[in-house]
């Protein structure tokens, strides 16, 4: 992003991750880099892996083969003592913002300190302040999760993330279920977060009006795969047709070698430069 300076360091690597769950190969071989202040977006059809790739960042889930190196050292495979250590520099905003129901928002925003802190509860009562007032919300310490909306709840999970003062933030989804304006507002979050912060973010989405706001690089995954690395703008005027076709959002273009539209087709090969698919 203009004005946001990134690191040349490697935060996040993903080397030739694999993943399986029963008969479905969700991961074949993911290889990605994230550099230190980087905001990545990660895109691609529902069921491709996005949020799996997450966990296994956050060390929620083993891979099947691979490695996962946040900062150097291994989370894929570290012993439960280096797992707890590592996690601490990884905050997670999940798709629901995961919310404890019976705890008010104070409480919800002071867990993670009470659980992992020896800070005072003065101490805590200020974190907890002044991260709402960071997120854009103000004197609601005492509300519940159910007198909230949507767009609260996601802030409220994003103050409790930003308590243990994370080095990289990963987003599920942040934007699921918000209306334009409301999502409009997570995503200048994100921006600010990365700012104020200096944090690593990974965000999962298919709200490409997002994608396009927030992210320093893009990738997507299709089959297992990343089949582009690149910069919104080079997105947006990639050559491969699968990419193409997920960001415009069509449900035929060209697709794995078949044309379902020639006159469609063939406007789309010429725009592009790309040679006929089906080798006829």
């Amino acid at each position: 992003m203009p004005g946001i300076e990134i690191s040349n360091e490697t935060m996040i690597r993903l080397e030739h991750l694999r993943k399986r769950f029963k008969t479905q190969q969700v991961l074949a071989d993911i290889n990605l880099e994230i550099k230190k202040g980087e905001t990545m977006v990660v895109i691609g059809r529902s069921g491709q892996g996005k949020s799996v790739i997450l966990k296994h960042i956050m060390g929620l889930l083993q891979p099947d083969g691979g490695r996962v190196l946040v900062n150097g050292e291994e989370i894929s495979s570290p012993r439960k003592v280096e797992l707890y250590r590592i996690r601490k520099k990884l905050g997670m905003l999940f798709q629901g913002a995961a919310l404890f129901d019976s705890m008010d928002v104070g409480e919800n925003i002071a867990f993670p300190l009470r659980e992992h802190t020896v800070l005072t509860e003065n101490d805590i009562a200020d974190i907890v302040k002044e991260k709402l007032e960071m997120v854009g919300l103000r004197n609601i310490e005492r509300k519940m999760p159910s007198e909230l909306s949507g767009g609260m709840k996601k802030r409220v999970g994003l103050a409790r993330v930003i308590a243990m003062n994370p080095e990289v933030i990963l987003y599920d989804e942040p934007t699921t279920g918000l209306d334009p304006i409301t999502s409009d507002t997570i995503n200048d979050l994100i921006l600010e977060m990365q700012e104020k912060l200096k944090v690593t973010s990974i965000v999962v989405t298919h709200d490409m009006v997002s994608a396009y706001k927030v992210a320093d690089r893009i990738a997507m995954l299709h089959e297992g795969s990343v089949i582009f690395t690149g910069t919104p703008n080079q997105l947006k005027s990639s050559r491969d047709p699968r990419v193409q076709q997920f960001i415009r959002g069509q449900k035929k273009l060209i697709y794995d070698g078949t044309i379902a539209n020639p006159e469609e087709a063939d406007q789309f090969n010429q725009k592009f430069n790309i040679a006929d698919l089906t080798g006829k």
